[in-house]
């Protein structure tokens, strides 16, 4: 069985995709996977580091906002996207297509619809993305990670099914919290302070960092993700440490294989409010302190509140994210009770069998067999909890 993944762009569409890929690829009859993206994204990295084929549509991100070049060539590049998707679909005729939405889902839903070729999408935000708004009436069966979503899903598709799963996430079982510290050399003891924000605008993330560093690595071990341009000061900064204190600051510019580690063994997160990162905080039963990207019409404040709501959260906006409140937010770390009422509250959210639910999905699909019903679906979503 051959199935397609379309998915592009930022790490919030990929690496639930990934995370399906490895789900499917673990079913005793193992389908073989190809994987199709877009002319600019992380996709160009992540996939074929994970042995995935990949091709690459003439679509890019249509998220520019100045009027240049761009503005004219995206919607121009997107309807060459069509007649390729086209092509490579009806020379690979994948038995099922499944996409996270965004940008390439467009060219390679329209492509499939003609060609009657099955399609189960997922999308991960509590607001349905522009593109799975487009293209969610070309899907055969539809997964989101909120209910909010399935009802704002029913008008967009309406008659199409729609599962709860939660977001596709990496399996938390894989590493255990002491093997996790260790792992993360982190010394017996040591309460760990994780921070990162995202594969974009981590700026005012590294601002904060840099100017309560003295102050944090005198409570607490600090895991800072700082993104390429950011490492070289954080570098500099560790140095400027004391050298009594120096070891409790571990700056990264990015975290693949070692994520699972870190979130592991993490106490407190601090971060963006993406689908992925909600995810596994609350698989994982992570008290977090959401400082939700402002842009994106506004998804990922959306997407915090439903942690927020429940006691697993506390939000701060980005513009008074600063310094004085990274200090703040690390004194939950002092208040044993609250964290252990945060961390409760965060694993009842979890549903860290997300990737398998979906992986189910998506093989129905390819067989022409009726979907599973939403309860046998919901209970494989949370089937392993941490």
């Amino acid at each position: 069985m051959r199935l397609l993944i379309a998915a592009g762009g930022t790490g919030g569409h990929i690496y639930p995709a990934l995370a399906v890929a490895r789900s499917l690829s673990a079913n005793p009859e193992a389908p073989e996977l190809r994987w199709l993206g877009g002319h600019r994204g992380l996709e160009a990295s992540l996939v074929p580091a994970a042995g995935i084929p990949l091709r690459r549509l003439s679509a890019r991100s249509l998220r520019t906002t100045d009027m240049d070049v761009h503005a004219v060539l995206d919607p121009l590049r997107l309807a060459v996207s069509v007649p390729q998707a086209s092509a490579i679909l009806l020379r690979d005729r994948p038995a099922a297509i499944f996409t996270t939405g965004g940008y390439v889902a467009v060219p390679v839903l329209l492509a499939a619809a003609p060609l009657r070729i099955p399609v189960v999408m997922w999308d991960g935000n509590v607001i349905p993305g522009r593109a799975v708004r487009m293209t969610a009436r070309l899907a055969d069966a539809l997964a989101v990670s909120f209910d909010a979503t399935r009802e704002a899903l029913a008008k967009a598709a309406p008659g199409r099914p729609c599962y709860v799963t939660g977001t596709p996430i990496r399996d938390i079982g894989a590493i255990d919290r002491d093997a996790a510290r260790e792992r993360m050399d982190v010394a017996p003891g040591e309460r760990v302070l994780l921070i990162f924000g995202g594969s974009q605008a981590v700026r005012r993330f590294n601002a904060a960092v840099a100017e309560a560093l003295p102050r944090l690595v005198a409570r607490v071990t600090v895991i800072h993700v700082t993104g390429d341009e950011g490492y070289a000061a954080a570098l500099a900064g560790r140095e400027g440490l004391p050298e009594a204190v120096r070891g409790r600051y571990r700056p990264y510019p990015f975290l693949r294989d070692e994520m699972l580690a870190a979130l592991a063994a993490a106490d407190l997160v601090v971060g963006r409010a993406g689908s992925s990162t909600l995810a596994e905080v609350s698989a994982m039963g992570l008290p977090m302190v959401v400082v939700p990207y402002p842009h994106a019409a506004g998804h990922q404040r959306a997407n915090a509140a439903s942690l927020v709501d429940a006691g697993a959260a506390r939000l701060i906006d980005d513009e008074a994210f600063d310094a004085d409140a990274l200090i703040d937010a690390a004194s939950l770390l002092d208040d044993p009770r609250a964290h252990a009422t945060m961390s409760a509250a965060a694993r009842s959210l979890g549903r860290p069998g997300a990737a398998d639910a979906v992986a189910e999905l998506v093989l129905a699909a390819a067989a022409h067999e009726p979907f599973p019903d939403a309860a046998g679906i919901e209970r494989l979503a949370r089937g392993r909890a941490a």
